[in-house]
Parts: C-alpha cells; structure tokens; sequence
C-alpha cells in the first residue's frame, strides 16, 4: 500500500512540474510617468507581481516585496503591475501609503493576459523570474501559498534561484 502511495506522489509531483516558460516581455508606465521595460533587469531576478490597490493582501504583501528589495538589493529587482479599475490616482495612494521600494506600473490587461493562463486570478500573484528571463515559478494568494506571501517562503525561493538550484523540468511523456 505504501509503495501505491509513494508511486502516486510521485506521479502528481511530476504532472505539477510545469516546464519553464520565457517571460512575457512588456513596457508600461509606472506612476512617476516614467516607462519600465522588463528587458531592462535582464541580468537580476525579477519578482512581477499583479495586484489591486483595494486588496488587503496585496496591501500586506508590499511589507514583504519592501523587505525582499531591500534585502536582496541590486541583486532582485520587484515591478508591481496594476490593472483596471484602478487608475493612476488610486496607484499613486497606496504607492505614497505604502512607501513602495519598488514601481507600480498601470497595465490595460495585455501584460496580465500574458502572464496568467487562466481564466481567473487570486491576487496577489507573484512570478518568479530568473536573470536569464525565465519564469522559474509562480504563486497566487491562497491557503497552501501563505508561507510565500507571508511567511518565508519566497525568500527561499530566491535564494534558491541565486544559488543556481535547477529549475523544474517537464515530466517526460
């Protein structure tokens, strides 16, 4: 029965390993006025996260993007990315609120598009992005990510990408 079990655990790890994907390239306005490609942090990680001004979580999620851009420095670059119905007024609030280390930048939904292959989102979601422009992993709020939203989590995770651990691989068909 135990080797059904391990077999089968196995077997759902590899289906979950999802293949490494290039990041979506984008350029969009932050609040400043100023234009951000993403093309240029090529080189850093790079942590995009989709969020809303009104979302709690992604209130008290920008206390630990704050945390990681001091934290890691040159090394990590953060781009917040906002959509409809917020606008640049409500942007400009919570990045003055928030006293944000990092740029908000206002997207018409087309980045949004690019990144998630669903049809809906929990947000705060979160992509990890490596210095070569490959998403190594991806993260929406929710009771099995808290450790990455509010815990440790995600400062593992860079780590680990700054350490050169390999990424996951496709399961093999």
């Amino acid at each position: 029965m135990m080797k059904i079990v391990a077999t089968l655990l196995c077997g759902v790890a590899l289906f979950a390993a999802s293949p490494l994907r290039r990041a979506p390239g984008f350029c969009l306005i932050d609040t400043s006025g100023e234009w951000k490609d993403v093309a240029d942090y090529r080189g850093k990680i790079v942590l995009v996260e989709f969020m809303k001004t009104d979302c709690p979580h992604c209130a008290s999620f920008s206390t630990v993007l704050n945390g990681l851009k001091l934290k890691y420095a040159d090394k990590l670059a953060v781009i917040a990315i906002a959509n409809p119905p917020d606008n640049p007024q409500t942007m400009s609030q919570f990045v003055n609120g928030h006293k944000l280390a990092y740029p908000l930048l206002f997207d018409q939904g087309q980045v949004a598009a690019s990144y998630v292959r669903s049809q809906s989102i929990d947000l705060p979601a979160v992509y990890l992005i490596d210095a070569n422009g490959m998403i190594r992993n991806q993260w929406q709020y929710g009771v099995l990510t808290k450790d990455i939203f509010e815990g440790s989590g995600l400062t593992r995770e860079i780590d680990k990408v700054l350490a050169g651990a390999p990424a996951a691989t496709p399961a093999k068909k």
